[in-house]
């Protein structure tokens, strides 16, 4: 279309709008208007008959070339009125989604604190079969490892079925994560079976000299693992509840890697001795180290027929693995139960060549089996109630951390999303109710979550399906368990914690190739300290250099010093590759700097409107930067707040000193007295009472000492606390919308010579 069409059509529409102008007015005051009759064109809107509101509006957005101003106007009030309708009902129905206790904000409620409500209303009948498998098949793994691990606790082996039973069952109504599997973890195993054992010795204490009935043994050990339970689940829960997610970040990958390596060999050594049939040490108390110690002087007591067992079992397990890696696509072999076949054919094979009466072999025995009867935990007689609490606080640390990262992990995988406060409030929750009916802490395993991943697990069905199997394996498979060899539980134990160690070498390796020389020697520092004193003592050193790190890298402010470039074109760039300042004979003025400056500006001022083009490249164009004569450029990367901003006046220092805050102190000063500093808060969006009173402190000592202090980029809260601070009567300028335009303001105020 011509040009002067366009002319024209846009003072036809000016005018048109003037002459509804009355009309809107109408509109907005309430007012229903009907349009006036339009002439009947192929484009009127009286010809046509959309089937809905959207229609209508594509279609009354179309009108005739030929339609005089005013019916065109008459069309725009009418597309307005439509939009004002249908932004009514939606303001509505935002309105009745939003009415507090209402039916709809109660349905919402409960669907999000009890997931269960909100996915099994949409669960799909055609993925029951598939989370049936994958609950099977989770379950032939969950059962053979709950008994394992409850010789990790020094507990009865119905107590880890009990562990496995109702927290996961609680767990899968309260959860968010689809494969999570809840049960007893060989981790928190060794935890709780630390803490039991050390309690062992006040109620032999008690019993001293005579020695305690086992029956008493197996409930005050009963009794301390359901307490820290309960002590668990709340700690967990009150994370949840007050939003604490974000700690699985707050132990790094070092020091998690190094408690896990650390305490895997600390389960291997134990289990060794079970293992190779070698008798228990007389020692209720005592170290990794101490226990190995007695299995190498010891190895001439090793029980012939049950290490052979035990190696046997092994193999199989080993076996079928390779098996597994090589024949991929056989669908079939993927589904064998590794540890499942192993227990059965060892308890076959205990049965029918009568190892226990004719070998000595050490058997399962019987066990009673049925439900726990539900009681509130109580500390025991003779437990240290502080000791429990402690453990239940270490306890929380890992299981969080583990059961949050794996749930993230198969989220991600799956492409659903998990919350780390409602997964807090999940386990916390499946603690606090499994104390009450026998059940030791429990977290999520992943072992298990990856095979319930591999089985393609739809929903939480899974995870009951599992519990519904431990049901029947807790009422009905304990007694066909009587021949089982105790040492091929301790070889399946083995077998999984060979995984936790098959991280190891390969995150040694990538710390090395690195040279990240500090995260490897904590790796290697928690690893032995776990081994030579305790697990608690490895995990407690975990804990506390995670936090210690986190704080000394919080509590340094990020600034950065910006210096000119060496070109011709004035960019302000970050000085990490400053050019040493040298005392020349020629300076770079401020008049020079500024008026180069402006030059830049006039190039620009076609190019970009952004401020951050040309000042905040860290591309460095023009050779070397150089600071500044006589003024420092700081910029401000972070918000400030009474943790980071307490060594701002020291890195200050060090900046109008060296330029650099990589010179050691030891080195003599590089720069010219500073006579103005100029702070860039591009990335300072807020600030507290106690950075900013430290802020201003600083600003009147810049005051005291002749130093003129500018802010540029101030954003709009950090600019009302700088007013209702006193900032301006302080000295400090903070109105400057770029850094030049601060840098104009000191040349206005500062003379700077320049030297023959």
């Amino acid at each position: 279309m011509p040009a002067g069409n366009d002319e024209n059509s846009d003072a036809s529409t000016a005018r048109s709008y003037n002459e509804t102008a009355p009309l809107l007015q109408q509109s907005s005051s309430g007012a229903r208007l009907s349009p006036a009759p339009v002439s009947a064109t192929p484009h009127s809107s009286s010809d046509s008959s959309p089937t809905s509101e959207h229609d209508a509006w594509i279609a009354s957005s179309q009108p005739a070339s030929r339609e005089a101003p005013r019916q065109r106007g008459l069309q725009r009030l009418q597309r307005l009125q439509r939009l004002q309708q249908l932004r009514q009902r939606q303001d509505q129905g935002a309105n009745t989604h939003s009415q507090p206790f209402s039916r709809k904000w109660w349905f919402r409620r409960i669907r999000y604190y009890v997931p269960i409500v909100g996915w099994l209303t949409t669960y799909s009948l055609g993925n029951l079969a598939t989370d049936i498998k994958a609950g099977f098949m989770v379950a032939c793994l969950l059962v053979p490892q709950t008994l394992s691990y409850s010789a990790l606790t020094h507990l009865p082996p119905a107590y880890g079925l009990y562990a496995a039973l109702v927290p996961a069952l609680v767990y899968a109504m309260l959860g968010t994560s689809r494969h999570l599997s809840m049960g007893p973890e060989a981790l928190i195993s060794v935890l709780t079976g630390t803490l039991v054992r050390g309690q062992i010795k006040h109620l032999y204490a008690a019993y001293s000299p005579n020695i305690p009935p086992p029956d008493a043994i197996d409930r005050f050990a009963a009794g301390v693992s359901c307490a820290v339970a309960l002590a668990t689940g709340l700690f967990t829960f009150a994370l949840g509840i007050f939003r604490f997610g974000f700690l699985d970040s707050m132990i790094s990958e070092s020091s998690l890697r190094g408690f896990i390596s650390g305490t895997a060999i600390f389960i291997l050594v134990g289990q060794t001795r079970i293992v190779l049939g070698i008798p228990p040490s007389a020692s209720v108390h005592s170290t990794p180290l101490n226990d190995l110690k007695y299995i190498l002087t010891h190895l001439h007591q090793t029980h012939a027929a049950t290490a052979a067992v035990s190696l046997a079992s092994m193999a199989l397990l080993l076996l079928l693995r390779v098996a597994k890696k090589r024949f991929k696509t056989t669908q079939w072999l993927q589904l064998v139960p590794d540890t499942l076949v192993v227990i059965i054919a060892a308890t076959t094979a205990s049965w029918a060549a009568e190892l226990n009466a004719t070998h000595g072999v050490g058997i399962f025995g019987r066990v009673d089996g049925g439900l726990p009867k539900p009681a509130i935990p109580r500390i025991p007689a003779y437990a240290e109630s502080k000791d429990i609490v402690s453990s239940a606080i270490t306890i929380t640390m890992i299981g969080v951390v583990e059961s949050v990262i794996v749930a993230r992990e198969y989220a991600s995988r799956n492409h659903y999303a998990v919350s780390s406060n409602r997964e807090l409030v999940a386990l916390g929750m499946s603690n606090i109710v499994g104390s009450a009916f026998g059940a030791y802490p429990a977290f999520g395993s992943l072992s298990r979550s990856k095979l319930n991943d591999r089985a393609q697990a739809k929903s939480q069905i899974s995870g009951i399906v599992a519990t519904a199997l431990v049901l029947v394996s807790l009422l009905g498979l304990l007694p066909y368990l009587y021949h089982l060899p105790l040492s091929v539980l301790s070889a399946i134990i083995v077998d999984a914690v060979g995984s936790l160690l098959s991280a190891t070498p390969g995150a040694i390796a990538f710390l090395f190739g690195v040279r990240a020389w500090s995260d490897l020697f904590l790796l290697l520092f928690i690893c032995m300290c776990s081994i030579v004193s305790s697990v608690e003592t490895g995990i407690l050193l975990a804990v506390v250099i995670s936090l210690i790190m986190v704080i000394k890298r919080s509590n340094t402010p990020r600034i950065r010093l910006l210096g000119r470039s060496a070109a011709d074109i004035p960019e302000l760039r970050p000085t990490s590759n400053l050019a040493p300042f040298s005392n020349s004979s020629r300076c770079i003025s401020f008049g020079s700097f500024v008026n180069d400056a402006q030059t830049h500006n006039a190039r620009q001022e076609n190019a970009s409107d952004s401020e951050g083009s040309p000042y905040d490249s860290d591309q460095d164009a023009g050779g070397l930067l150089r600071p500044t004569e006589g003024v420092l450029i700081v910029r401000v990367e972070e918000p400030l707040y009474f943790a980071n901003a307490g060594q701002l006046h020291a890195r200050l220092n060090r900046l109008e000193m060296f330029g650099d805050l990589s010179v050691h102190p030891s080195e003599a000063p590089q720069m010219k007295p500073t006579r103005a500093v100029v702070f860039d808060l591009v990335g300072m969006a807020d600030i507290d009472g106690s950075a900013l009173e430290i802020l201003l402190n600083i600003v009147r000592e810049y005051g005291r000492r002749g130093v003129r202090a500018a802010f540029a980029r101030v954003c709009d809260d950090v600019r009302t606390k700088f007013g209702l601070s006193g900032m301006a009567e302080a000295g400090a300028e903070y109105e400057f919308e770029d850094i030049h335009s601060a840098l104009l303001h000191v040349e206005r105020q500062l003379t700077v010579s320049i030297a023959p």
